[in-house]
């Protein structure tokens, strides 16, 4: 596969500077620089010894590690149900559990036990030491992952249980937890020799957690200038204290939308200006949640990423989208607000799904044609539509620049495979059995497909919908893990899974629901998973230990996830129904909400409503084929003009991601995170390297850890009671306009008749 280069990376004589040694280890320093990796930012950042002499699986890892996981689980689920959901992140854990370990190191016994005669171990074999700590963030990382902002399992069960009434056994609930974990946790064994092993797949993300763990365990002279453990804490302060402010104080900063205060009563203006509601142009942000929350940290995304999201996001915003709405009226856009993620009647009002529902939460066709069509906003229309190409064009994108070497590498033995100093390294270590992975692919298969037999009312999906679901994962996981590998972009396929069994399955919402579980978050997990290898790769964690860590942490997870999920379900009366619960209630369940309307849409209303013959958005359908060709010409030239190292830096698949998740995230979001990533991964890179590489990846995580630590300090101590400040910076946007319609004659309550 072809390396993902820096494009302001020049050729260098010589190899840049090689890291310091990690843990002090004894392994000499490779001398032959073709030994190398060839991806510039591994080669500046990652450490190139290893002590394989380090304890790694210690009492103290399983302990730490299993409370981590348990506690961030437990807060993480008992917390997305509220109105004001909370996901603490695994950066919070990883700090905390430093203190503790060598608190552990200093006071546990060091004798040595005897197990059976056979196997010996000691409560304390030394000081606490970087692989452990590791092991330890991997299993706190299943707490995140599976419990965390993206809770689709649990999401599932709650809709089925507290939307759709339904009697579910505790067993069938834990199945299908448990299944779609292990399920993807079986597709990343298979893959890892396509996407942990390879030089070129170098999981940009991970830079930041070595650079975070080098922080907190190496050494350093404090002649060559402030360490980066005081550079971490320095910036982990100053991002805790200045969080107050966007997230407390001083809201405003997170969309800061000037254009709206200079023309307060023109609906355009606004809607051109709001960052919240409209395109953002001259708007900003100076909340790093709301730069990273989308597309994650711009500062451990490759330059050519941030390049290639920046076109598809100008092309998209300012010029397509004001197109469709101003000059062309696209999908009857002027009835609607151009920036919404809301459903919308013919007549420009908030649709109400409950007029369209028999008791038995089915389509009522009769009222469905009285009440009104279902419209949406044009950006959130386009949006999916650019969904529709990108799943094509990553499926092209890979298969014409990786389908040569993924083929090569699948018929090689892996001796015949080039090998850099990372990967020389991990041979001193046995490896783990593609057997291991493939007993657990196929244990969870074999439930899942039970399940559909035993319990066919509740979930819907027969066996060849979980099959067709295993299927698809199949396909995606591979090309969508390359682009996520190379260039740290995920592109997401939430709506072609939806899409797809929508139309198999018409008027089947739980199915619908379950076939994206099974397919796309299976393919989430997967990946997750696979970036964590990655991590042990880097850091030189034996892969057995790897295996057992995440296996672990993905059960105890799943269960307590579900324990927790279960318990709410259970004792809290009205969970999630929001016109019967007391009006200050904070069970609300806002996404969860959202994964209801989803399976309303897309299994109850069904694409061909839609997107069929005769649906307004039927066009919109043949962004499948303009996807799929659009990357032929960019592979072309490559292949005309080889020494152009920059025509293959074109990604269309990334383009597009340009305006992916639009809404919820806002063009503010997104063009704040271009701006920043182009600051550091461009300007810095090219001009002071030595400092990006010695704090670059530290500035990234202490400003995450810093916002996190302060964001879950404001919720249990003031927004969780209630105590909340209102005055006019307390705002998020003073764009109230914005939302209206442009249509004349269209009258929506608090907006002015467009004339």
């Amino acid at each position: 596969m072809e390396a993902s280069k820096h494009p302001s990376a020049q050729p260098q004589a010589h190899p840049p500077p090689h890291p310091e040694k990690l843990n002090g280890g004894d392994a000499p320093a490779p001398t032959d620089h073709k030994d190398r990796c060839s991806v510039e930012e591994v080669a500046l950042v990652v450490p190139e010894t290893d002590d394989p002499t380090l304890p790694v699986m210690t009492f103290r890892a399983w302990f730490l590690g299993l409370t981590s996981c348990t506690i961030l689980i437990f807060l993480n689920t008992f917390f997305i149900y509220r109105t004001q959901p909370l996901t603490i992140s695994a950066i919070l854990m990883q700090i905390a559990v430093l203190p503790i370990g060598k608190f552990m190191a200093a006071a546990l016994p060091t004798k040595t036990y005897t197990l059976f005669r056979r196997w010996s171990f000691s409560l304390n074999p030394g000081p606490f030491n970087i692989k452990e700590h590791v092991i330890i963030t991997v299993m706190a990382n299943c707490g995140v992952s599976i419990g965390g902002g993206d809770a689709y399992s649990i999401g599932a069960i709650t809709v089925m249980r507290a939307y759709y009434k339904q009697t579910l056994s505790f067993l069938c609930a834990l199945l299908i937890v448990l299944t779609t974990q292990i399920l993807g946790y079986g597709w990343a064994g298979m893959l890892r020799k396509y996407l942990v092993d390879p030089v070129e797949m170098w999981w940009p993300s991970n830079l930041a957690q070595v650079s975070l763990f080098r922080a907190l365990h190496e050494k350093e002279s404090k002649s060559q200038g402030m360490t980066r453990m005081q550079f971490f804490l320095i910036f982990l302060a100053a991002s805790f204290a200045y969080y107050a402010l966007p997230g407390y104080l001083f809201p405003i900063l997170t969309f800061f939308s000037w254009v709206c205060w200079a023309w307060p009563r023109s609906i355009t203006a606004q809607q051109i200006g709001s960052g919240y509601h409209g395109l953002g142009i001259g708007a900003f942000t100076l909340d790093w949640a709301g730069i990273s929350a989308y597309h994650g940290s711009p500062l451990v995304t490759p330059w050519s990423s941030i390049l290639n999201v920046a076109v598809g996001f100008v092309m998209f915003i300012y010029i397509i989208v004001p197109l469709c709405y101003w000059k062309f009226n696209t999908f009857d856009a002027h009835k609607f607000p151009i920036f919404s993620n809301q459903l919308f009647t013919s007549t420009g009002h908030k649709y109400d799904t409950t007029k369209i529902l028999t008791p038995n939460y089915e389509l009522d066709i009769p009222a469905y044609e009285k009440y009104s069509k279902l419209y949406l906003s044009p950006l959130f229309a386009l949006s999916i539509g650019s969904g529709f190409a990108r799943f094509t064009a990553t499926l092209t994108h890979v298969a014409l620049f990786h389908g040569s070497d993924i083929w090569k590498q699948s018929r090689s033995a892996t001796k015949n495979v080039k090998l850099d100093i990372h990967a020389k390294l991990m041979k001193s270590y046995k490896q783990v059995p593609q057997w291991w992975y493939l007993v657990l692919l196929a244990g969870s298969i074999a439930l899942s497909l039970m399940m559909s037999f035993v319990w066919k009312r509740e979930v819907q999906l027969s066996w060849w919908g979980m099959l067709f679901a295993f299927g698809l994962a199949w396909i995606v996981t591979l090309p969508i893990g390359v682009i996520q590998a190379t260039t740290n972009q995920q592109p997401g396929y939430d709506i072609i899974a939806q899409f797809i069994i929508g139309y198999v399955l018409p008027g089947k919402p739980i199915a619908n629901l379950l076939f994206k579980i099974y397919g796309r978050i299976s393919t989430i997990h997967a990946l997750s998973f696979l970036a964590d290898l990655k991590l042990g790769h880097y850091m030189k964690i034996p892969p057995r230990c790897m295996y057992t860590a995440q296996l672990v942490g993905t059960l105890v997870s799943g269960t307590v996830n579900l324990a927790v999920a279960w318990w709410m379900l259970g004792s809290i009366e009205n969970l999630c129904d929001v016109e019967a619960l007391h009006p200050e209630s904070p069970w609300t369940c806002p996404k969860f909400r959202v994964t209801f309307d989803a399976s309303v849409i897309w299994g109850l209303i069904g694409p061909e409503r839609l997107f069929g013959p005769g649906g307004l958005y039927r066009n919109l359908v043949w962004l499948f084929i303009i996807g799929a060709v659009l990357p032929v010409p960019v592979w072309m030239l490559s292949k005309m003009f080889p020494d152009q190292k920059w025509i293959p830096l074109i990604n269309i698949p990334v383009i597009s991601y340009g305006f992916a998740g639009m809404p919820p995230a806002t063009p503010t979001n997104i063009a704040s995170w271009i701006i920043t990533g182009m600051i550091f991964n461009y300007f810095v890179f090219k001009y002071r390297k030595g400092w990006w590489q010695k704090y670059n990846y530290v500035l990234s995580a202490a400003l995450d850890a810093g916002t996190a630590f302060m964001g879950v300090l404001l919720f249990f101590a003031l927004q969780n009671e209630g105590k909340n400040i209102k005055w006019w910076g307390a705002e998020l946007d003073h764009c109230p306009l914005a939302s209206c319609p442009t249509a004349p004659g269209i009258v929506v309550e608090g907006c002015p008749l467009f004339k």
